[in-house]
C-alpha cells in the first residue's frame, strides 16, 4: 500500500514520521507541493493522496490522478468547498476530511480576538511603538459587560461558549440546528436578527455553504448594534469585505478579529515585507487599521491540531484503500 501526500510542511513532519512508523505496512510518498496538473504525476503508483491547500482542486488534477487509478482523496483539513463534486462524482473518487481536529485551538484564538479587542491592545500597541506610554484614550471594556452573540454552535462554537461564559460574558446564540446541552442552557434566539440585534460581539463559528455566502453584508450589519464587534475565524467569504470596510468607516462596527477573509489567499501565505506591499487594495485597506486585529488563516496552527490532522487524514485514506467507510467519509458515489 502506498498513500502520497501533497503540501507537507516541515512542522507535520515530525508526526507524518510517527504515523509511518506506526504504519510500517504503509509506504508514503510525499511533496510541499499542492496538487494541481503539474505535480499530479508525482502520485503514480499511490493508491491514496492526502492533500491540503486552499486554492481550488481543479477538475485536470483530479482528472489526471484518476488516470493512474487513484481513487481516493483524504483532506487533512475541515472544509472542502474547495472541490467540485461534480468531479469526484464523474471520476468515482472517494473524499474524506478532518472533521475535528482541534476545537480549541480555533475557539481560543477567537476567545482572544474577542479580549484583545475588548482591551483596545492594538490600538495600545501603536502608542507604544511612537513612545507614548499613557493610558487614556484607549479605556477599555470587561467580558462580563457584554453579550456575546455565537453564530453556529457545532464543535468550535459550544467550546468557544465555554470559555466565553469562563470570562462571565451573557451568551446568546443561532444555529439552524439545536445542541442538546446548549438548548437545555436556553442560550438560543430564533433568528439572527435577534442575535444581531442583542450583541456586543459577534462571532462566526458556522461553515461556508451556498445559503450563508456574505451573510454578513450590509442589511446584517445595519441589525446589529452601534459599536459591535465582529469576529471570523471560520469561512472568510461569511463576511462582505465591502460592508465590513463601510461598518468601520461609520463606527457601526468598533473593531474586527478576522483569521480569515473573503478572497484571502490574494496575500495569504506570503511574506510581503510590510503591510503597504500588499497588492489587493481591499485587503490592505483592512490590514491598516488600529482596530482590526488580522492573522493568516492560522487559528487552527497548534501542535496538538497539526498531529490530529495528519494522523486522522492518513488513517481514513488507509480506510479507505483497504475498503472500509471511515467516519470521515464526505463524499462517495455509491
Amino acid at each position: 500500500m502506498k498513500i502520497f501526500a501533497y503540501g507537507i510542511r516541515e512542522d507535520e513532519k515530525t508526526s507524518l514520521e510517527n504515523w509511518e512508523q506506526a504504519n510500517p505496512n504503509v509506504e508514503v510518498g510525499y511533496t510541499d507541493k499542492t496538487l494541481t496538473p503539474e505535480t499530479a504525476d508525482l502520485a503514480n503508483g499511490a493508491s491514496g493522496v492526502v492533500t491540503l491547500q486552499t486554492t481550488p482542486y481543479d477538475r485536470e488534477s483530479l482528472e489526471k490522478l484518476n488516470n493512474l487509478g487513484i481513487k481516493n482523496i483524504s483532506i487533512r483539513n475541515v472544509g472542502y468547498d474547495n472541490f467540485d463534486f461534480n468531479d469526484l462524482k464523474d471520476f468515482d473518487m472517494k473524499l474524506s476530511n478532518v472533521p475535528v481536529y482541534s476545537p480549541n485551538a480555533i475557539a481560543e484564538h477567537a476567545v482572544l480576538m474577542v479580549g484583545r479587542l475588548l482591551r483596545r491592545i492594538p490600538e495600545v500597541d501603536k502608542k507604544f511603538d511612537n513612545g507614548d506610554f499613557t493610558w487614556a484614550p484607549t479605556i477599555g471594556k470587561e467580558y462580563r459587560e457584554q453579550t456575546v452573540g455565537v453564530i453556529g454552535t457545532g464543535h468550535i462554537g459550544r467550546v468557544a461558549i465555554q470559555m466565553l461564559q469562563g470570562f462571565g460574558a451573557k451568551v446568546i446564540a443561532y444555529d439552524v440546528y439545536h445542541n442538546d446541552s446548549i438548548e437545555k442552557q436556553g442560550l438560543y434566539v430564533d433568528t439572527l436578527d435577534e442575535l444581531y440585534a442583542q450583541s456586543d460581539v459577534i462571532t462566526l463559528h458556522v461553515p461556508l455553504t451556498s445559503d450563508n455566502a456574505y451573510m454578513i453584508d450590509d442589511n446584517a450589519i445595519a441589525k446589529m448594534k452601534d459599536g459591535v464587534y465582529l469576529i471570523n475565524c471560520a469561512r472568510g467569504e461569511l463576511i462582505s469585505n465591502d460592508a465590513l470596510i463601510r461598518g468601520l468607516d461609520s463606527g457601526k462596527i468598533a473593531g474586527a478579529g478576522l483569521d480569515v477573509l473573503d478572497h484571502e489567499n490574494n496575500v495569504f501565505g506570503k511574506n510581503w515585507g510590510s503591510i503597504e506591499k500588499l497588492p489587493d487594495p481591499i485587503i490592505k485597506n483592512i490590514a491598516e487599521r488600529e482596530n482590526v486585529i488580522l492573522t493568516p488563516h492560522n487559528a487552527f496552527y497548534t501542535e496538538t491540531a497539526v498531529r490530529n490532522m495528519i494522523e486522522v487524514s492518513f488513517d481514513s485514506n488507509k480506510d479507505l484503500i483497504e475498503g472500509k467507510i471511515p467516519d470521515t467519509l464526505v463524499f462517495s458515489k455509491k
